[in-house]
């Protein structure tokens, strides 16, 4: 009788609550080392049901205060995140850090206002929000529903330039901000806590979920060979498994793929051959070593294409 006198739209909107709600009930954290905790995103594309929660998101306790470390892909998961953040600790957040643009890594900044907190980027993430804001907002109210309600880009109020890493203390507890050069992005950051060796990655690692190139393989490729000489204990990459013997694994077969379809392409280029052909054929031995393959293969193919025949 009741769902006879509401209207397709409040049904609709009802459900979509249902569904944030049900989401919610399943969000947690796990522990990572002391004080450094962090929730693993699932690997699927957006959706009201997994309310953007696709990236890996978390937090860093210190003596004083917290830093998020990427709020969310959504205000509903930043809430979520921000209240089992409460679970662990009584201390306010004073940072947010967001690693790149990407609205998996950053649509929760607005569940954390309450804490007045300085938001921290690359120095070119100010522009990245700017130009990608209206089609973002677009794309992801669509596939997100109602847990994209209260979403916003907030840009931050503090930069970190490349070749300047910067060092914040949250108490007896300092992290170091490194931008980097074009990879993932143009604007990619990590957070390293010097305390416990853990390094936060943001997108320049992928474990398990096949990459996204958005930036330039070639300075990728570059940027994760540094990696390698870096004295890490433990990583939480932007997704996939964090711990403590996943690091090195996971960057060589990041780079393992990204190196293979880059001699491929040249070699099509080489050959004065098409993107169509690059496209279905490059890489294809990679298939099953990658979760969303077919969404995201093609893709990459086609920016390193564009980017390698130049040069």
């Amino acid at each position: 009788m009741l769902l006879r006198k509401l209207s397709p739209i409040t049904l609709v909107v009802s459900m979509l609550a249902s569904q944030v709600a049900c989401a919610a009930e399943d969000y947690s954290v796990q522990k990572v080392t002391d004080g450094v905790f962090y929730h693993q995103g699932v690997h699927e594309d957006a959706t009201p049901e997994n309310i953007g929660a696709i990236a890996n998101v978390g937090f860093i306790i210190g003596e004083d205060c917290v830093a998020v470390v990427d709020s969310g892909g959504s205000f509903a998961e930043g809430q979520q995140l921000k209240q089992a953040l409460k679970r662990q600790t009584s201390k306010p957040v004073c940072f947010v850090i967001n690693t790149h643009v990407h609205p998996d890594h950053v649509l929760g900044n607005a569940a954390f206002t309450e804490f007045n907190p300085i938001y921290i980027g690359h120095e070119k993430l100010p522009a990245a929000m700017d130009s990608r804001k209206d089609f973002f907002d677009r794309v992801f109210s669509e596939s997100l529903g109602a847990a994209y309600v209260g979403s916003e880009f907030i840009t931050p109020t503090q930069t970190v330039s490349i070749g300047s890493p910067i060092t914040i203390d949250l108490g007896n507890r300092e992290l170091e901000l490194t931008a980097y050069t074009t990879s993932h992005t143009d604007h990619d950051l990590t957070v390293f806590d010097k305390s416990s060796k853990t390094l936060w990655t943001g997108d320049l690692l992928f474990i398990d979920r096949i990459p996204a190139l958005d930036g330039s393989i070639n300075g990728w490729i570059e940027n994760l060979t540094q990696l390698q000489n870096k004295d890490v204990e433990y990583a939480v990459p932007g997704h996939g498994p964090a711990g403590k013997d996943s690091y090195q694994v996971g960057l060589k077969e990041h780079l393992n793929y990204l190196v293979t379809i880059r001699e491929q392409i040249r070699a099509i280029i080489n050959d004065f051959g098409t993107i169509e052909e690059a496209t279905s054929t490059v890489g294809l031995d990679q298939q099953d070593k990658w979760l969303l393959f077919e969404h995201y293969h093609r893709r990459n193919v086609t920016a390193a294409f564009v980017e390698l025949e130049w040069e």
